[in-house]
């Protein structure tokens, strides 16, 4: 099976991880590369990684109908994609803007659709969007025609979490404390991405008020079955860290589970996923580092369980997920493209 993709918003951080995956993958065809500030250049020139692998230039065109051909029997290709690597906020004005034929699955990975209170467009038939959290929505997302990809810290946060959700074992505070890399801030200059500022330097931001709290917040929700709050506070503390990219996040919270009982049960949660991992020893972020794997580890600590979990916040928290999402969209094998490997050394 062919898949053509389109990408708007390609010059950024995300854009260029999606191509860096798309181009080995082996079911894509890259039918345009849309950058309305890098027009009529080429893709290698802003994204100099991948010199020798790609002779497009960016358009600022959208004629989707070179997107999408609808008759594999006629020499076409049997599916199209378009992936939103836009701002937040940009993604619901450019979808408005430029009405899509339907046939054209959507998976944006900006905050726009995250919520369901937001997860309509209207015009966009098909459905909602559905969130895009394979090891929450693996069946929903396999028919989904609009994907809203989730944060990065929502990921990392959920992951950590989901598990004991699940079990309705959540039931007091939680405390969260994670550090994300300064490719989480996005590509645009300001002063907390500057070297000069970030390097040997640590701060925290958006204290118990991060954006992705929301999301995290309807996922525990689901997980639990219910619709009604969880009965729970989780205090997030966000951190700026002195690296370029991955996402380390510490929680913690009161728990009656052993250390056993805990590992035992979030192995059983994710043994059908094929990238998120459970490790009985401690976790280091180069593990996950230009990987799509999201790595878990537990301890108990008197009457508390901390639970460590840790992605790449360009990968499993950004880009790979969203290839990832398209995999199951597709009916491909779910880590098609994606089995990469840690740069460990």
């Amino acid at each position: 099976m062919k898949i053509r993709v389109g990408i708007i918003g390609g010059a950024g951080y995300t854009g260029g991880e999606m191509l860096r995956i798309l181009l080995n993958h082996p079911n894509v065809e890259i039918a345009f590369v849309n950058s309305t500030s890098n027009a009529g250049n080429l893709v290698s020139d802003v994204h100099t990684d991948l010199i020798g692998d790609i002779d497009l230039r960016f358009t600022d065109s959208t004629d989707f109908d070179k997107l999408y051909k609808a008759s594999p029997s006629g020499g076409g290709l049997e599916g199209a994609v378009l992936f939103l690597c836009v701002g937040h906020g940009d993604a619901k004005k450019f979808l408005e803007a430029n009405p899509i034929n339907e046939k054209i699955k959507i998976i944006d990975l900006s905050q726009d659709f995250r919520l369901a209170a937001n997860s309509s467009l209207l015009g966009r038939s098909g459905g909602a969007f559905v969130y895009g959290l394979p090891e929450l929505n693996r069946e929903a997302i396999k028919t989904a025609n609009n994907i809203a990809n989730p944060g990065c810290f929502a990921t990392s946060v959920q992951l950590g979490l989901l598990p004991l959700a699940a079990k309705g074992l959540i039931n007091g505070e939680v405390h969260i404390n994670a550090t994300t890399g300064s490719t989480g801030a996005g590509q645009k200059l300001s002063s907390t991405s500057h070297f000069s500022w970030r390097n040997n330097n640590l701060s925290i931001y958006k204290a118990f008020d991060h954006q992705h709290l929301d999301e995290i917040g309807e996922s525990l929700r689901q997980a639990t079955g219910k619709k009604s709050p969880l009965g729970a506070e989780l205090n997030f503390i966000p951190q700026r860290g002195a690296f370029p990219r991955g996402i380390l996040a510490s929680m913690y919270l009161d728990s009656d589970l052993s250390e056993e009982e805990a590992h035992e049960l979030f192995e059983t949660y994710y043994k059908s996923h094929p990238f998120t991992h459970v490790s009985k020893k401690n976790i280091d972020l180069k593990q996950v580092v230009n990987t799509n794997k999201a790595l878990i580890h537990v301890e108990k600590h008197g009457n508390k369980l901390l639970i460590i979990s840790m992605v790449d916040n360009l990968l499993k928290g950004a880009s790979g997920q969203a290839v990832q999402n398209m995999n199951l969209m597709f009916g491909l094998e779910e880590t098609a493209g994606l089995k990469l490997k840690a740069s460990y050394f």
